[in-house]
């Protein structure tokens, strides 16, 4: 065998033979592992920590770590027909007995976040303790370099794009500051700065988002803009008017919108008094659905998985159950990110609650020195909710320094109370969502947030412990005792890193960088980011 193939004519028939096999071994592999379908696998547990699958953690209880969590697609085997996607784990305690089976891309132990007053350059690529997981060993290959002519889909040109972007940022941990004339993000407001605005900058060069334009108002197209709900009505009316992110061609956009008002149902649809008031409005949301995924090939493609809605009515997480795959798939950005109703951070998006009486932010913004602030803690609203009337059980009327109110004195201005106060306290009521932590950033006084299961609004980016008191339902009694023991020094810091944070709740027409707008798309961009999908190719 030896001598054959140290002959002439051995060494050229190997020549031959040699790539032929390198090449039918390829196509095998590629039709192995590109197979029709996909199937998505999260891995879910503690930093570091892959043996163990848990639940979502509040950002409460994990000093700003929401949830660590992994995103890899595996082979969703031959055939036709549609992908399949491993279901994760609810927020229930009986969610580990039908956790998925982890399957990471490779062994690699996600670091925490550094603290926000020891940071240091050992960043991994993580944007916060959700560890946005940033894949290590991709490469992606023109079709021309590598001497072999590959199909590509639409759907894989769209995917290589995220890769790039994903390299990129990445890449941003070994450099240096990236300037930029409008905004360049800095100091522990952030879990990691300089990722954060690598990120940001690569959604602003890459995202496309397709809006459908079936539907009529007032339903569909349409949101309120002048009430508590009025992120709602503002995210539809922006993103169908932005020119940055929005794609007339459904074939180029990495993700899908569908511009529907949980708010404008309940307004509409409900039938008060009904037996099954639900049942209308989750009809809308059903049919709505199956039109599109009965008109385009998305849905399907993914089972919504590059599909993204935004209500802020207290009913959204409801409403987003009438369809499975919504529910479970798709991204749902909500005001009310309640982890204990089924809101996951891995995959869906907390968005801000903001009271805009009129529309704009006009009369809302401002406020004086902490010098000229000589109230300790301030909070009047109705008693709603179970963690409320704990609170004015404990400090309604009892102390100077904490004024708490169910009413507030004729006369007295609430918007002048926060400009006063050097401490606003935002407790959940009904449900986790309140304007009142933006309306507290808006006026530069410290938000206080006395919440169980919420979710802040982008913590995959902000850490609100750097700026905010975050005190558990428990420790009520002991509120004046927690905000005196913060010391004079670290109160100015939390009040000047608010003044910074504000710019990222600020509602513009039309939208402004680093804004209200941008920042929720930034937190769609992230998930989207981490998902991956396979073409039928």
């Amino acid at each position: 065998m030896g001598s054959w193939r140290n002959s002439s004519s051995g060494k050229i028939l190997w020549m031959i033979i040699t790539p032929l096999v390198l090449i039918l071994g390829f196509m095998a592999l590629k039709k192995s592992n590109w197979g029709s379908g996909f199937v998505y696998s999260y891995t879910w547990g503690s930093s570091g920590d892959d043996s163990a699958a848990k639940g979502p953690v509040s950002s409460e209880n994990s000093g700003g770590s929401l949830l660590d969590w992994r995103w890899k697609v595996v082979d969703g085997g031959g055939g036709g027909g549609g992908g399949q996607i491993s279901q994760p784990p609810s927020s229930s305690s009986s969610s580990s007995s039908s956790t998925p089976p982890i399957a990471l891309e490779e062994d690699m132990d996600m670091q925490q976040p550094v603290s926000a007053m020891d940071q240091d350059d050992n960043f991994t690529a993580t944007l916060n303790g959700s560890d946005i997981f940033l894949r290590t060993n991709e490469t992606y290959d023109p079709p021309s370099s590598t001497g072999i002519q590959r199909n590509f889909s639409g759907i894989d040109k769209l995917e290589a794009s995220l890769m790039q972007a994903r390299a990129a940022i990445r890449e941003t941990i070994s450099q240096n500051q990236i300037n930029d004339p409008d905004y360049t993000p800095f100091g522990p407001i952030y879990w990691n700065a300089s990722v954060f605005h690598r990120s940001y900058l690569e959604m602003e060069k890459r995202f496309k988002v397709y809006v459908y334009e079936e539907g009529e108002p007032p339903i569909f197209h349409n949101g309120p803009c002048k009430s508590i709900y009025a992120m709602e009505g503002n995210f539809i009316f922006q993103m169908e008017t932005t020119k940055l992110f929005r794609t007339r061609d459904p074939d180029k956009a990495h993700i899908f919108f569908l511009p529907m008002s949980s708010t404008m149902m309940v307004r509409f649809i409900l039938e008060r008094g009904s037996r099954d008031h639900w049942r209308p409005m989750k009809r809308t949301v059903k049919d709505y659905v199956d039109l599109v995924a009965s008109k385009y090939p998305f849905w399907n493609r993914s089972l919504g998985a590059d599909h993204f809605i935004v209500a802020c009515h207290d009913w959204g997480p409801e409403l987003s159950k009438a369809v499975p795959n919504l529910f479970t798939n798709s991204i749902r950005a909500f005001c009310n990110a309640n982890t204990s109703e089924g809101f996951k951070p891995s995959k869906d998006v907390s968005i801000p609650e903001i009271l805009l009486r009129d529309g704009t932010m006009q009369g809302l913004v401002g406020g004086p020195s902490p010098r000229q602030r000589h109230i300790l803690a301030f909070f009047a609203g109705g008693v709603h909710g179970p963690i409320r009337p704990i609170l004015l059980e404990h400090w309604e009327n009892k102390d100077p320094d904490v004024q708490v109110h169910k009413y507030l004195p004729k006369g007295v201005s609430y918007i002048d109370m926060l400009r006063q106060s050097k401490y606003c306290i935002s407790p959940s009521g009904y449900e986790v969502a309140s304007p009142r932590m933006v309306e507290a950033l808006y006026t530069g006084c410290v938000p206080v947030l006395i919440k169980d299961h919420y979710v802040a609004p982008f913590s995959d980016v902000l850490n609100w412990k750097s700026f905010a008191v975050i005190i558990p339902v428990e420790d009520i009694p002991n509120l004046k005792k927690i905000l005196m023991g913060i010391s004079t020094r670290q109160y100015l810091r939390m009040q000047r890193r608010g003044k910074q944070v504000k710019r990222h709740f600020e509602v513009n027409y039309p939208p402004k960088r680093y804004d209200v707008f941008h920042m929720i798309l930034h937190s769609v961009w992230l998930r989207r980011l981490n998902a991956r999908i396979h073409g039928s190719n």
